[in-house]
């Protein structure tokens, strides 16, 4: 039996994704610090309001409040014997939501990096994170997800962990990577390494790509990437919406409703077919894609000089390819915005 997500890329030429979970659930009452993972279970109707946000706005598939539920970031707060509960929930919220919603919608479970730095560098392991990832896998398969989401993912070896975890819990899975470090992922990944990557894999994702990272022109540049090593699976653009800001006390995105229509298009003509948003990324952005992928003609495939002209400059010189890439660094994964 196929899942939503399947059938959907199979009659349609492009989705719209969803936008910010962080962003929405700070405007909810989400305080700083604080894992939205336990929301699910202590405000069950937020969660179903966020999901709702994007339903409404003409998203054609939404990711579960699950980004943190694996067992080593529950553990920051004393909740990893809680992994199996709090997936469930977040699947099973979402599952309502969707088959309300009176067209079909596919219901994707996030599952996010572990923080967790590789050996020899760091403790994880293969075993332990295709364990960590299995767990989380089986809570949102319980709950009704379609789909695994894998996301915001810097190392190889953790995006491997992933599909095994997937395999195990006998799930289709899409996955993507940050490529937030001038081109690259914080653990060194190009884009077309991350398109290598996938087809070695011995359970590849049905769609891959780039989520997060700096701002629409720099995942922009890197879907391109993807475009161009020649893969002919489903590509994933799930942008910020603009470039963080500081103001009074919070953070705020910059990029407009209007731009982002203008990304979702640009998007769609560079070769990407599941299109949407990430940190910043509000209800209205959404409404705005939804506008512009339904009613502007499908164009050329866009310059990088198109790219600029409507987004705005890249944050480096470099698509991470090149010799002047420069070092990498490892960081703990953050939380989707």
């Amino acid at each position: 039996m196929t899942n939503t997500l399947t059938r959907l890329l199979q009659t349609r030429d492009w989705l719209l994704a969803d936008g910010a979970t962080g962003t929405n659930l700070f405007n909810m009452g989400l305080e700083s610090g604080e894992p939205p993972e336990l929301w699910n279970v202590d405000h069950p109707d937020r969660i179903a309001k966020l999901y709702s946000l994007a339903v409404d706005a003409g998203s054609d598939l939404f990711l579960t409040n699950s980004f943190g539920g694996n067992a080593s970031r529950l553990k920051l707060h004393n909740a990893q014997g809680r992994v199996r509960e709090l997936n469930r929930t977040a699947a099973e919220i979402g599952r309502d939501v969707a088959d309300k919603a009176g067209r079909p919608v596919a219901v994707c479970g996030s599952m996010g990096p572990t923080g967790d730095i590789f050996a020899p560098m760091g403790t994880l392991t293969h075993e332990l994170a295709v364990e960590m990832f299995h767990e989380q896998a089986e809570g949102l398969k319980e709950g009704g997800a379609d789909v695994l989401w894998v996301e915001t993912i810097s190392a190889p070896e953790e995006f491997a962990a992933a599909a095994e975890a997937a395999k195990l819990a006998g799930m289709d899975w899409c996955g993507t990577m940050s490529f937030d470090t001038a081109g690259r992922t914080m653990m060194g990944v190009t884009s077309a390494q991350l398109a290598a990557l996938v087809e070695k894999l011995p359970n590849p994702p049905l769609a891959f790509g780039a989520n997060c990272g700096v701002g629409a022109a720099d995942l922009m540049r890197t879907v391109m990437g993807f475009v161009s090593s020649g893969t002919e699976r489903p590509i994933i653009a799930k942008g910020n919406a603009g470039i963080p800001k500081y103001h009074d006390g919070h953070i705020h995105y910059d990029g407009t409703p209007a731009l982002m229509g203008d990304y979702a298009c640009l998007a769609r003509d560079a070769g990407a077919t599941i299109i949407g948003g990430c940190c910043g990324t509000m209800p209205e952005h959404l409404k705005a894609m939804h506008e512009a992928l339904s009613t502007r003609e499908r164009g050329p495939r866009p310059s990088l000089e198109d790219v600029t002209e409507k987004l705005g400059g890249f944050s480096s010189d470099t698509d991470g390819t090149g010799d002047d890439a420069g070092p990498t660094r490892e960081r703990r994964g953050r939380r989707r915005g």
